[in-house]
Order: C-alpha cells, then structure tokens, then sequence
C-alpha cells in the first residue's frame, strides 16, 4: 500500500519533470535559430512544439494533483522552476536567438534575457500569494512564453524584426510583476453569463489560429490582456 500511495504521489510529480525535460528541449532548438532540423520544420518551430508541450504537461501536473489529491510543498517548488526554464528562459532563448538572425551582435539583443529574469520574480510573488487562485495579479509566466512564440514567428514571416520588440519586452516584463488583475482559466460553473469573456477568448484564439497560425498567438495575448483589463 505504501509503494502504491508513493507512486500515485509522484505522477504530478513525473508530468512536471516532463514539463522541465520539454523546457531544456526548447532551449537546445531555440539557440540554433532559424537553422533547418527536417525538410518540415526549422529549429525555432521544432522550439515552439516543446514549449507548447511543457504548457500542456504544466496544464496536467496541477490538474493530476487535485484529482489525486497529492499536492506537496516539493511539487510546487518543482512546478516553479520547471516553468522558470519552460516559460522564461526558453522563450528567452528563442527571441535573443532571432535578434541575432536579424541584428548580429547587437548589445541590445542580450534585453531578451530579462524575459527569463522577471519571469522569476513573477513566479516568487506568485509562490509567496496566496490570493491568486481564480484570478492572477499579472500576466501569467505560460502566457508571456506564447507571446513571445508568436512574436518570433511573426518576425520571420516579415523576415524583419524592429526597434518596437525592445519596447515590448519592457512592457511584457512589468506586465508580469504588475498587480493588475488577471482572469485564470478556473470556472467555478460553466454558465456563459459569469464566463463570457473566457469563452470569448477561447473563440478569438481559435480564429486567429485558424487564420493566422502561430502569430495568431502573439495577438491573442494581447487579446487576453484588454480583455482582463474590461473585466476588472
């Protein structure tokens, strides 16, 4: 019986791994840039699927945790910085590699880095609240992490990248250590009246995925944002 409580203990546990193991193959891809890994996909593409899958495994730790009752001190700490590498220094990676692409040795490209620096202060402040459960004071760290993917995809369909991602990374930086309230995905009932403005979302997501791919993502936390700002 103990072997077996330890081991249903352990699945968040093992799904947060997979996160972190997801997040340093992000990494390694992100770094090589635009260099080509198949005839399908370029390295930054092959980055995009493994933070996408370190989202959906950061998604399922929690989500295991509660239906199995095994939330633990060591599973949050391990959450943390499992996301401190999927979602701040991945996506980190992933933009400092394109501004070299497209401005090689520029000292400004290194501004990327910050993206990893305040995503761990966000992550700090979130460990150390405990009012942020249906609602988030900031921008989650996941959401910045798709942003950017959006961002750098949009950057490559222009084969251009402008002074203005230097002003968004500034922005996206205090927008996560901001206070400014943000709506999480947890319903308390799936009634359209209290959660029009979460399926609202899931409806622009879609369509701008549907018509725009990856880049859809980069407008659609900007969509996550105003909306969150009306609901206030």
């Amino acid at each position: 019986m103990k072997a077996l409580k330890a081991i249903k203990n352990n699945i968040p546990n093992t799904i947060t791994c997979l996160n972190l193991f997801a997040g340093t193959m992000a990494c390694v891809f992100a770094l090589k840039g635009n260099q080509p890994v198949t005839e399908c996909f370029v390295s930054y593409e092959v980055a995009f699927i493994f933070i996408a899958l370190a989202a959906v495994f950061d998604f399922c730790d929690g989500l295991l945790a509660r239906l199995l009752n095994s939330v633990s001190p060591i599973g949050k700490e391990l959450d943390s910085l499992s996301d401190c590498i999927s979602f701040g220094l991945a996506p980190a990676l992933l933009l400092y590699a394109t501004m070299e692409n497209f401005n090689p040795g520029a000292v400004a490209n290194y501004s990327a880095f910050l993206i990893a620096v305040f995503g761990a202060l966000r992550l700090a402040k979130f460990n150390i609240d405990t009012t942020q459960s249906c609602v988030f004071k900031g921008l989650p760290i996941p959401a910045n992490a798709i942003f950017w993917m959006g961002c750098v995809n949009l950057c490559y369909e222009k084969a251009d990248m402008n002074v203005g991602v230097y002003a968004l990374i500034i922005v996206f930086c205090l927008l996560m250590v901001c206070n400014i309230p943000m709506f999480s995905f947890k319903m308390k009932s799936f009634s359209i009246k209290d959660n029009w403005y979460r399926y609202l979302l899931i409806a622009i997501v879609v369509a701008l995925l549907a018509t725009m791919g990856v880049t859809g993502l980069f407008y659609a936390v900007l969509a996550y944002v105003i909306l969150s700002l009306c609901v206030r």
